[in-house]
């Protein structure tokens, strides 16, 4: 009798273990680490399922993914600058998906082979501290060109391309706004690197020091400004003149993910749950689904002047390393 019970037991367990590990999901995000949280609370809430995930800036996401190519430790990534998730398509490091929600989402803002597909735009912008700024007797920068001025040495942060997407789409920006002719990009990198106190691994932290008056000048993306100037910052922002860059923030799912199924269903929700959407919305991104939602203060690319962006030709793997590879050479290494 024993015998039967425990035998019993066993089945009972096996049959159960698929609904109990079914009860998570592993993620990266590069989501600013409380909207992140705030999100995937919000789909535990909904469905029962937990989201465990880790916040990392979208260089440092695709070097976890290279890594952990042969046994993935995460099955989604949600957020990150777009032209990141077109070089982990190249790197083979995500697989296709074709979500019934996807048809929401105008073409120009996914992959065609489905391989990511966008959830919000931002352009680059700068802020400047006002406060810094009268005290130093400068004005806020408004051009690319400004940035270059002898007055602003030392006065201006940014992310590292290494590890922020944002950095990487400045670098990409640069080149675009020259021509695509990489000589003159450079050159005019080297002579903002003079003007750059350091380089941070996060897109978002410069804006951040900004906003507390420890680094005057800060470039970044819109959305992330915004969010400081509402909560009260002293900032001024300005979109560059000669023309902006901008991010398509997207959703790729991990190739070999464990969690591959839930994985589907966590992308499926962030495209249609209107909790997602007005989580998104709070923090002032703009999103790119059919008839969603902007928060009156989100800066939207309509509003700015634009570069004709080639994200497939900058997101492309072997073009962005020798970006990066270049960036390293001439600046990184000199620092």
């Amino acid at each position: 009798m024993k015998r039967m019970m425990s035998v019993a037991v066993a089945v009972a367990l096996v049959l159960l273990a698929p609904a109990v590990w079914a009860q998570s999901v592993s993620a990266y995000s590069t989501l600013e680490e409380p909207l992140a949280k705030a999100l995937f609370e919000q789909y535990k809430s909904e469905t029962g399922i937990t989201v465990n995930f880790v916040r990392l800036a979208g260089g440092e996401t695709i070097a976890r993914m290279e890594a952990e190519k042969a046994n993935p430790q995460a099955s989604i990534w949600v957020g990150g600058v777009g032209l990141d998730h077109i070089t982990a398509k190249t790197r083979g490091l995500t697989t296709a998906y074709r979500s019934r929600l996807a048809g929401n989402t105008p073409a120009q803002f996914r992959d065609p082979e489905n391989f990511w597909i966008g959830l919000y735009v931002g352009p680059l912008t700068f802020a400047t501290n006002l406060d810094r700024a009268k005290a130093l007797g400068i004005a806020p920068p408004k051009s690319w060109a400004d940035l270059l001025k002898p007055q602003y040495k030392g006065l201006i942060r940014m992310a590292n391309p290494n590890s922020s997407g944002t950095a990487y789409s400045v670098v990409a920006t640069v080149r675009t706004i020259n021509n695509k002719d990489e000589n003159k990009a450079f050159a005019y990198l080297k002579k903002l690197d003079a003007n750059i106190d350091q380089y941070t691994t996060s897109g978002s932290a410069p804006g951040k020091s900004v906003a507390i008056g420890e680094i005057p000048i800060a470039i970044g993306y819109a959305h992330d400004q915004v969010k400081l100037k509402a909560e009260g910052a002293n900032i001024e922002i300005n979109a560059p003149s000669e023309g902006s860059g901008y991010e398509l923030a997207s959703m790729s799912l991990i190739k070999g993910g464990k969690d591959s199924v839930e994985a589907r269903k966590l992308y499926d929700w962030v495209l249609s749950s209107p909790n997602a959407q007005k989580l998104f919305t709070q923090w002032f991104l703009v999103l790119v689904a059919k008839g969603a939602q902007k928060h009156p203060l989100a800066l939207s690319l309509d509003q700015i002047k634009v570069v004709n962006q080639d994200m497939v030709w900058d997101g492309d793997a072997a073009n962005k390393k020798r970006l990066l590879d270049r960036w390293n050479a001439e600046i990184g290494s000199k620092r």
